[in-house]
């Protein structure tokens, strides 16, 4: 009997198809001589963190009902290279490695994958490091355009847009504890929106 695997296949929108990669993964199955569990399709963008096919296989993993996960490439089941990694650490610890239709093994539990799992976690870094310095800058440019971010002082959005019910509401005789409870705002805030008002009234 060979090692119990699940296929996964993923394709990033509706207008395409699995087939091809399902196809490819059953008969590397047969050629490697896996026992095939479960077969496994999604229709997801490679950064949506919503899988719950590739969650379904994980729970397979976790339930020990697989030894192995077959994918076409590595892109088709990490989000990331921070997710791939959190994913392959994760399905190691329950001795379940993910394999490529190629023939490379992920094993973070053997040298090749701990040697594996430092390149990815530096390559993790990296890409974290180049975001962060891309929204620096992209803070920086727009400063230098004279845009104000952040809020300004001043600015009340959430009492901005419920100053109408509530001034709408004292008008009605409620009381500021009940339109507080019924807005799911402080007090104070209903003190504040008609402070605001009656000095404009003025």
């Amino acid at each position: 009997m060979g090692q119990r695997a699940a296929i996964y296949a993923r394709v990033s929108t509706a207008d395409q198809s699995c087939d091809r990669q399902i196809a490819e993964l059953t008969e590397f199955a047969v050629r490697g001589g896996y026992d095939v569990v479960d077969v496994f399709r999604e229709t997801a963008l490679g950064a949506k963190a919503n899988r719950a096919e590739r969650g379904r296989v994980i729970d397979l993993a976790q339930a020990r009902k697989i030894d192995a996960v077959l994918v076409s490439e590595l892109s088709r089941w990490g989000r990331s290279t921070q997710d791939l990694l959190e994913t392959l650490n994760k399905l190691a610890g329950w001795k379940v490695s993910v394999v490529a239709v190629s023939g490379l093994t992920f094993e973070l539990n053997t040298p090749h994958g701990r040697m594996m799992a430092t390149m990815l976690a530096g390559i993790a870094q990296f890409e974290r490091d180049l975001l962060s310095e891309r929204v620096k800058s992209g803070l920086a440019v727009a400063r230098a355009r004279g845009k104000k971010l952040g809020r300004q002082l001043g600015q009340r959005p959430k009492s901005d847009k419920l100053a109408p019910k509530v001034i709408q509401a004292v008008t009605d005789g409620r009381s500021y504890r009940w339109i507080a409870r019924d807005l799911g705002i402080n007090k104070n805030t209903v003190l504040e929106i008609m402070k605001r008002h009656r000095n404009k009234s003025l």
